[in-house]
């Protein structure tokens, strides 16, 4: 729209101006003027046009092309700061990207040794309950041999010894109580 208002600006006056009558038009012109055409005072009077013109237009002109170029100036740093923004958040995600990768490896070499150790320890500590598990088991097998040889003994003394077969007399007894008592 605007450029049609420039274009109709500048272009209807050149036609108007340009449109020339009969010879007698210009007759009248020269009997008027002295001259035969008006080219001179028509350029004259388009130099003050173009200068009131220049006068009133260059300023706004001027003053929108310059902020059009400082907007678009503003515009471009804008999106430079977040391009440089976007790239040095991808350089410290691929930083943390790493990072975890790393810890990752570190926490799953943890992981086997913590595992190694702990089947090692598992492994001693069934060794060693097997140990006291050996031990109490041979314990109570000779405690069982011990029970086993008392009842034997005690029962071969029951059925084949008896009061009448021992001889007791009193100064063995008072030996025996006096033992026991001290």
């Amino acid at each position: 729209m605007k450029k049609l208002a420039l274009f109709a600006l500048l272009v209807v006056p050149a036609i108007l101006l340009a449109s020339g009558h009969d010879s007698g038009e210009a007759s009248r012109y020269f009997a008027q003027t002295g001259r035969e055409n008006d080219f001179w005072p028509r350029v004259v009077n388009f130099t003050i046009f173009a200068s009131i013109l220049y006068y009133l237009v260059a300023n706004p002109i001027k003053n929108f092309f310059k902020g059009r170029r400082e907007g678009i100036a503003a515009q471009l740093k804008e999106i430079e700061s977040k391009l440089q923004a976007a790239k040095d958040e991808k350089k410290d995600a691929q930083a943390r990207l790493d990072e975890s990768v790393h810890k990752a490896a570190e926490i799953i070499e943890d992981a086997k040794l913590e595992a190694k150790i702990l089947a090692e320890k598992i492994a001693e500590a069934s060794v060693n309950e097997l140990s006291v598990l050996e031990k109490q088991f041979e314990e109570k097998i000779t405690l069982e041999e011990r029970k086993a040889a008392r009842e034997v003994i005690d029962e071969i003394l029951t059925e084949n010894i008896t009061a009448e077969d021992i001889m007791l007399d009193e100064t063995k007894v008072v030996d025996i109580i006096s033992k026991k008592v001290a």
